[in-house]
């Protein structure tokens, strides 16, 4: 019987805090998942990524399944988490929609 190797994580007090993000994009190679984390504030034309995560294919189908495992153990405690769809503001007769205006 194999014994299970402990492994100690250590988190650095900078990194305590966390970055918030309310936006993450997510590209691929054939070798590595990119997931940038931003953060977009209101009538800002402009979002700077917070971090970027690099992943193999399996360490991110890894975090997909427990990312799921993690949300129905939330949901299960605070209840179902409701969706928002995004509220585009009005816009003059045939005008393009600016997300970035209130």
């Amino acid at each position: 019987m194999e014994k299970k190797q402990e492994l100690k994580i250590e988190l650095a007090p900078e990194m305590a805090g966390g970055n918030y993000s309310n936006l993450a994009l997510i590209a691929h190679g054939p070798n590595e998942f990119f997931l940038d984390f931003i953060c977009v504030a209101p009538n800002m034309p402009q979002a700077r990524v917070q971090s970027r995560i690099v992943m193999s294919p399996e360490n991110a189908k890894t975090l997909l399944f427990a990312l799921r495992d993690n949300v129905a153990k939330y949901e299960q405690t605070f209840g179902e988490i409701q969706r928002k769809a995004p509220v585009a503001p009005a816009t003059p007769k045939g005008g393009i929609p600016n997300p970035f205006e209130a």
